[in-house]
């Protein structure tokens, strides 16, 4: 893959991303971008070894999963809870995003695997099979994620 390609692939689908990945970050826009940048960092400096055209998103999304799964692994958050609630509800996270506030609160609350998986599906339209393939899990974990995650997400938001 050429860079005038790379570049092609990255305009389009850097909104999708983005938006996967703010859903991930339970609205973090900031930390969703910089995410997102370290991602097509990470595949521009292995696309060589990328092949299949046609599965450029699901391979840029199994990127960006990996990404978000290593600087969650590499937080150690060591404030008061009353800094955590701050920071949740921040103004500039929570001004553009308002209306999905809830949705973010309830997503935040899930495991990072429910979450991903109910996120790829229902926002990004992903089919098991490819959820499967881009968090490298089988087909039956993933729905049972999806399952585990649509119960949860059921009850934080009609508790709320």
């Amino acid at each position: 893959m050429d860079r005038k390609q790379f570049t092609a692939y990255v305009e389009s689908t850097q909104e999708a991303l983005r938006r996967f990945l703010v859903a991930l970050c339970c609205g973090d826009a900031a930390l969703a971008d910089d995410l997102a940048q370290e991602t097509y960092i990470k595949a521009y400096l292995s696309c060589d070894g990328f092949s299949d055209d046609q599965k450029f998103a699901a391979w840029i999304r199994r990127i960006a999963f990996n990404t978000f799964v290593s600087y969650r692994r590499s937080v150690r958050f060591t404030g008061s809870i009353d800094d955590a609630i701050n920071c949740a509800i921040a103004p500039q996270q929570s001004d553009s995003a308002f209306q999905y506030q809830a949705l973010y609160n309830a997503l935040a609350r899930l495991s990072e695997k429910e979450r991903t998986a109910v996120v790829l599906f229902y926002l990004e339209g992903y089919a098991v099979k490819e959820i499967a393939q881009i968090v490298e899990a089988s087909e039956d974990s993933v729905r049972q994620q999806l399952s585990r995650g649509r119960v949860h997400l059921k009850h934080l938001l009609t508790a709320s």
